[in-house]
C-alpha cells in the first residue's frame, strides 16, 4: 500500500518512532501531519475501493473533511467486498475463517487480523487490520496507555504478569489481540492470562489466585465483583495497577477498586473500528490519539456539536487503516469534546464519554444475593447470530424478560429457545437455580426520560 508502505516495512519500531515524533511537534505541525495523512488515506481509498470510488466521484482536490459523506456500519457491511481495498478479500471467506475459533488471533490470508464488533447498535460488523495498522495500535498502547510511567515500571519490575477478565471465545478486539501475542510469542504464556467473564465468579477467583497478576484488567462491573471477593478474603492478589475498559468507569467503581486493591486505577477508550482512540491522563481526561484518529462530535443529524456539549455520536476517521478505510464513520458513543488546556500538559484534545451503563443484576440465590456482571450476559446473547437486537430485563423474584429482534417470527421463536437454554445453563453454573424467562412482545427500547439505551438492566431497584 502506497500510504503505509514505509510503515509496513518497519512494523512496530516504525510505529513507535512516528508516535514519539508526533508527541514532540508543535500544534501547527501536528495539524499538517494529520492533513497529509488524511489526503493520502482518501486518495488511496478512492483509487483502490470500488465503493469509495463511487462515493467520492465528485470529490474536489482541495476538499475538507466535512465535505466528505458520512458512512456507517450498515453501509459497510452491505458493501463489504467493494469497501475493502484488497480485491482478494471476500466477506464469505471471512465468515468461513471465523467459524473456526482456532483462528482467533491468526492472520486471514496471512495478512489481516479479523475483529468483530459487539453489535451494540444492532449492526455488528467485521473490521480488518493489516500488520501496519495493528502495529500502530500496539505502539499507542505501549507508549500512552499508562497514565503514570511509574505504574508501567512497577509492573515490569514485579514480573509483568497481566490478567484480563473479558468476554473470550470470539474475535473481539481484546481477546484476539492477546491470543495474537501468545501465538507470536508462546514463551510468554506465563505472562498473559485472559479468563472468561462467563465463568462463575469462584472459578475466576481461583484462576487469579494461582496466576497472581501485577496488572489486572477488565470491565469495570466485572472488576467490582472481584473487589467484593477480595474484601471477603476469597481473592488474594496485589496488582500494581488496575486497567479498565469496555464500559464506563464510574467514580464509585474507581474508588472501590482503588481502596480494595490499594493501587492506581485508570481507564482508556478503545473501539474495534478505531483501535486505541484515547488514553487517560493523571487528571482522568481521555486524550485523543489524534495523530491516528480524527474525532468529529455530532448530533443525531451529523451536524457538528460545540466543544463542551454532549454529542449524540461521533464520526471516526482512522488514519492508519488502508485495508478497510473508515472515513467519517459513525460511532454511537456519546462524547463531550474538549480543547482547553489540560494540567497534564498533553496538548491533544480530550473527551468525556458516557459509555455503557448497563446494570449489575442482583439475583436471589438459595442462601444469598448473587450478582452478575452485565457484559457476561451481553456476551452470551451476542453469540446467538439470529438475534439482531436484544434487551434483557430482570424483574422481581428472578423473572427475566427478553426483548429480541430477528429477521422473521420463526427465527425469533427459535432464537428465544436457544437464548433461554443458554441463560438457564449460565445462571445455573452461577448457583442461580430458580429463574423464569419470558419472551417479550416489545422490541428493545430506550429509556423514556433519559434517552439512554441499556442492553441489560434491573427494574426493581430495591436491593
Amino acid at each position: 500500500m502506497e500510504g503505509n508502505k514505509q510503515l509496513k516495512q518497519s512494523g512496530m519500531l516504525k510505529a513507535i518512532h512516528l508516535s514519539r515524533i508526533y508527541s514532540k511537534l508543535s500544534l501547527s505541525k501536528r495539524e499538517e501531519v494529520r492533513q497529509e495523512r488524511l489526503r493520502k488515506l482518501v486518495r488511496y481509498a478512492q483509487d483502490h475501493s470500488p465503493y469509495y470510488q463511487e462515493l467520492y466521484a465528485n470529490r474536489r482536490d482541495d476538499f475538507k473533511l466535512t465535505d466528505l459523506p458520512v458512512t456507517n456500519k450498515v453501509m459497510m457491511m452491505e458493501n463489504f467486498d467493494d469497501w475493502v481495498t484488497d480485491r482478494n478479500i471476500k466477506y464469505a471467506d471471512i465468515l468461513k475463517f471465523t467459524e473456526n475459533p482456532d483462528n482467533i488471533g491468526r492472520y486471514f490470508l496471512n495478512k489481516y487480523l479479523v475483529f468483530t464488533t459487539s453489535g451494540s447498535t444492532g449492526s455488528p460488523s467485521v473490521v480488518l487490520y493489516d500488520k501496519s495498522a495493528y502495529s500502530i495500535m500496539g505502539a499507542l498502547g505501549l507508549l500512552r496507555s499508562y497514565a503514570r510511567k511509574e505504574d508501567l515500571k512497577a509492573m515490569i519490575m514485579k514480573g509483568g504478569k497481566s490478567a484480563g477478565v473479558f468476554a473470550t471465545g470470539g474475535f473481539y478486539l481484546g481477546n484476539s489481540s492477546v491470543r495474537n501475542k501468545l501465538l507470536a510469542m508462546p514463551w510468554k504464556k506465563n505472562k498473559f492470562m485472559v479468563t472468561s467473564i462467563l465463568k462463575p465468579i469462584d472459578e475466576i477467583v481461583k484462576e487469579l489466585n494461582l496466576f497472581k497478576p501485577v496488572m489486572l484488567g477488565g470491565y469495570p462491573t466485572a472488576l467490582s465483583l472481584l473487589a467484593e471477593e477480595q474484601k471477603k478474603g476469597n481473592l488474594h492478589i496485589s496488582p500494581t495497577i488496575v486497567m479498565t475498559g469496555g464500559e464506563y468507569l464510574s467514580n464509585e467503581i474507581r474508588t472501590l477498586l482503588k481502596e480494595t486493591f490499594h493501587c492506581y486505577v485508570q481507564t482508556n477508550y478503545s473501539c474495534t473500528e478505531g483501535g486505541m482512540v484515547a488514553c487517560e491522563c493523571v487528571k482522568q481526561h481521555l486524550h485523543i490519539n489524534d495523530d491516528w484518529v480524527i474525532m468529529e462530535p455530532v448530533d443525531k443529524n451529523n451536524n457538528p456539536v460545540l466543544d463542551g456539549e454532549q454529542a449524540d455520536k461521533w464520526l471516526l476517521t482512522n488514519l492508519s487503516n488502508y485495508t478497510q478505510p473508515l472515513i467519517r464513520f459513525e460511532i454511537t458513543d456519546r462524547v463531550i469534546f474538549h480543547r482547553e488546556a489540560c494540567p497534564c500538559h498533553n496538548p491533544a484534545p480530550w473527551i468525556e464519554i458516557e459509555g455503557r451503563t448497563d446494570d449489575i443484576l442482583h439475583f436471589q440465590g438459595e442462601k444469598q444475593t448473587i450478582r452478575i456482571a452485565p457484559l457476561a450476559l451481553y456476551a452470551l446473547l451476542k453469540e446467538i447470530h439470529e438475534i439482531k437486537r436484544f434487551q434483557l430485563i430482570l424483574k422481581k423474584n428472578n423473572q427475566l424478560e427478553l426483548r429480541i429482534v430477528c429477521d422473521s417470527e420463526k427465527k425469533r421463536e427459535e432464537a428465544f429457545l436457544l437464548a433461554k437454554t443458554k441463560l438457564i445453563s449460565f445462571l445455573y453454573e452461577n448457583k442461580i437455580k430458580e429463574v423464569s424467562i419470558k419472551l417479550s412482545e416489545e422490541e428493545p427500547k430506550r429509556h423514556e426520560k433519559s434517552g439512554k439505551f441499556k442492553h441489560v438492566y434491573q427494574v426493581d431497584e430495591k436491593r
